[in-house]
């Protein structure tokens, strides 16, 4: 059974479906999903979405490009949605130097909030960081000392920095990037890193593996992603599942059977 960590399937990209095709995807192999929040408002639609399905849990955050208006009365509302039983993380958090649709030192002051937050309410982080790698290392070996634990999600580095990240405790997210022909860089750390520091993401409904690259993507799509990582790790395919639905265990501390 596979766990999907990272998805968005509060987004409206699903609203034609999404009961649909979440009963579809819960009976296809997939046995939890983690919806994450990018803002507040995405937050709470995660939080609702984790009360109607039992295998779905939820993750309340504001991402980097949300964080230029954000405030304090924001904080108190995620410290709020934190408490909500099935919240098992504070995420999508960071910093995105790629869009900088916030201005940086903003990123930076929103970012350190957050994981304040997190320490404050005893849960991990779901970490974004993209074209930001030394800025976020810099807050992260910081946060790590203070207590953080959590996992980088979508990593898109080189495999030194991720080796730092797992000696720091954190897990390193992996999706369907793996599989794209010119994914030179995520194959190696792919490679490099331990299976048991990994964990599957799909990031729906963006990212989708090939060879369904270009398409909404979903968590049925994941075992593409198994497929490749087994490759790459020269185990087999019930290795990689049982492995990383065990990691995700851990990043989340749930229970045996989640869901």
């Amino acid at each position: 059974m596979i766990f999907d960590t990272h998805a968005h399937y509060d987004d409206d990209a699903f609203d034609e479906d999404r009961d649909t095709l979440l009963g579809e995807i819960f009976s296809s192999g997939i046995c939890c999903i983690t919806d994450v929040g990018a803002s507040v408002k995405s937050s709470k639609s995660a939080v609702a979405l984790s009360k109607k399905w039992p295998q779905i849990y939820a993750a309340v955050g504001v991402h980097p490009d949300s964080t230029a208006d954000m405030t304090e009365e924001d904080i108190e509302t995620l410290r709020s949605l934190a408490q909500e039983k099935k919240v098992v993380a504070i995420g999508e958090i960071g910093l995105d130097y790629y869009w900088d649709n916030s201005p940086r030192e903003v990123q930076k002051k929103w970012f350190e909030r957050q994981l304040e937050l997190a320490r404050e309410v005893d849960l991990p982080v779901i970490i974004h960081s993209r074209e930001a790698a030394k800025d976020t290392m810099d807050i992260m070996r910081e946060a790590a000392k203070a207590g953080n634990t959590g996992v980088i999600h979508c990593y898109s580095y080189a495999a030194p920095m991720a080796k730092e990240y797992i000696s720091m405790g954190f897990f390193i997210g992996i999706g369907g990037v793996l599989t794209f022909k010119n994914a030179r860089v995520i194959k190696e750390v792919a490679s490099e890193i331990p299976l048991s520091s990994i964990v599957l993401e799909t990031d729906s409904p963006y990212l989708a593996p090939v060879p369904y690259r270009g398409k909404r993507n979903n968590s049925m799509y994941l075992k593409e992603v198994v497929k490749q990582l087994a490759q790459i790790k020269q185990v087999s395919e019930e290795t990689v599942i049982t492995t990383t639905l065990a990691n995700a265990k851990r990043l989340y501390r749930l229970e045996e059977n989640c869901g």
